[in-house]
């Protein structure tokens, strides 16, 4: 992000720059021209001033027509190399008409950068405006042809040369740096935008996900009310019939038979009811979820007359409907398999709330048993909690031992309701 932002700020006065620059060659050639006179007066010679003033007009339109009027040819490669070639051509004849206008020919370097790619090219052309600036300040042409400043140029060249190599190397580097970071940043870019992509696919993922988990809810629930009923309801009803049965073939004692079927269809009535209500848990339509698990247990408690109670710990904090359904359905039927089984005098549930988990305990200090052999009528009670917690990512372990009670612990997900994942 600080790179980003660095090439925010820096961007706006890079192009500022660039334009003022775009100028200082005009200017560098303007003043050039109106400093030419002097040669007069120190003795310089310089070409008729109609060869001057044709060479300056040449030079400007041809930077006007490469460079100010058609800056997008910037990026042609071949158009640079030709504007750059017939520039430094224009500076030495310039030089030849007067070395004066050596105070334009340094302006070379500004298109160094600008026109030509490249380390061995640029250090070529930084290299070309070298000789033609130590030209100038030899005293251009004359003084090499007829006074043979041939030693004095040499320095002169030596010193530019080495000045602007260094330049155009610092330069080049900074350019190709500049060109790395561009490149990352549109890198960035392009992973930020597949990211993006990816997090819109698995968001429409999640959903398909949630539509196919809560229609793998329904056939579970169906195939756990089935078991239910069949282990039940439909026991319930076979132990009635063979009661009214009894009772027909034995009138003397058929009261004590009739007794037994009420008692029998009134378990199989609450049974009925426990499981229609567990289709649709009511409580969580009006109540958040520690109030409705208070519900159920008192109700329970009242209904078996077990003392059972709730103890929430942690902050309470509304959860997606699935997880608070699992917690509630799961303490639903571990109560369920306490007044079937367990045969307790004391049962205690446990709500906890923690940072990334939720978890239910239910305990009891019944018969227990022995969980690698679980009876055969808790098939569907255990099996039933274990799915369903599994369905959200949960885990559900039970402990215990005949005698000494049983311990059910469910740990699910603290996801909230404006969760995605």
């Amino acid at each position: 992000m600080s790179d980003m932002s660095d090439v925010t700020v820096v961007e706006p006065s890079r192009r500022r720059l660039d334009r003022w620059l775009a100028w200082v060659p005009y200017g560098a050639l303007v003043c050039s021209t109106l400093i030419v006179p002097i040669a007069d007066i120190a003795d310089l010679p310089h070409r008729p001033w109609p060869v001057i003033g044709a060479s300056v007009v040449l030079t400007a339109a041809w930077m006007l027509w490469w460079t100010t009027l058609h800056p997008g040819w910037a990026g042609d490669r071949r158009k640079m190399a030709t504007f750059f070639l017939g520039l430094m051509a224009l500076i030495y004849l310039l030089i030849w008409c007067s070395p004066l206008f050596g105070f334009f020919a340094w302006t070379g370097y500004l298109f160094v950068a600008y026109a030509l790619h490249g380390r061995l090219t640029r250090l070529a052309g930084a290299s070309s405006v070298a000789v033609a600036t130590a030209l100038s300040q030899a005293g251009g042409f004359p003084a090499l042809i007829y006074r043979g400043a041939w030693g004095y140029f040499g320095i002169l060249l030596l010193f530019n040369i080495t000045i602007a190599g260094s330049m155009t190397m610092l330069t080049t580097m900074n350019d190709e740096q500049t060109a790395r970071r561009a490149e990352m940043i549109r890198q960035l870019a392009e992973a930020n935008r597949k990211l993006e992509a990816a997090l819109t696919e698995n968001a429409g993922l999640h959903a398909q996900l949630l539509v196919q988990a809560r229609e793998a809810g329904v056939h579970d629930e169906r195939q756990r009310m089935a078991g239910e009923i069949h282990d039940v309801l439909a026991q319930g009803l076979t132990g009635i019939v063979t009661q009214l049965e009894a009772a027909s073939a034995t009138p003397g004692i058929a009261q004590r038979h009739v007794e037994a079927a009420k008692k029998l269809a009134r378990e199989s009535l609450a049974e009925a009811r426990r499981s229609v209500q567990a289709l649709r848990p009511q409580p969580l339509d009006s109540s958040a979820l520690p109030e409705a698990l208070e519900e159920v247990v008192a109700t329970w408690s009242g209904l078996h007359g077990v003392p059972a109670s709730l103890i929430t710990t942690g902050a309470p904090r509304p959860l997606l409907p699935e997880i608070e359904t699992t917690l509630l359905r799961t303490a639903q039927e571990a109560l369920a398999n306490v007044s079937r089984h367990a045969a307790a005098a004391r049962v205690f549930l446990t709500l906890s709330y923690m940072e990334d988990v939720v978890t239910l305990d239910v305990r009891d200090d019944g018969t227990g048993f022995d969980p690698a052999q679980p009876p055969k009528e808790s098939s569907y009670g255990l099996a039933a909690m274990r799915e369903r917690v599994l369905r959200i990512a949960g885990t559900l372990s039970v402990e215990s031992e005949p005698g000494a009670g049983t311990a059910i612990s469910a740990c699910v997900p603290a996801l909230g309701l404006g969760a995605t994942a």
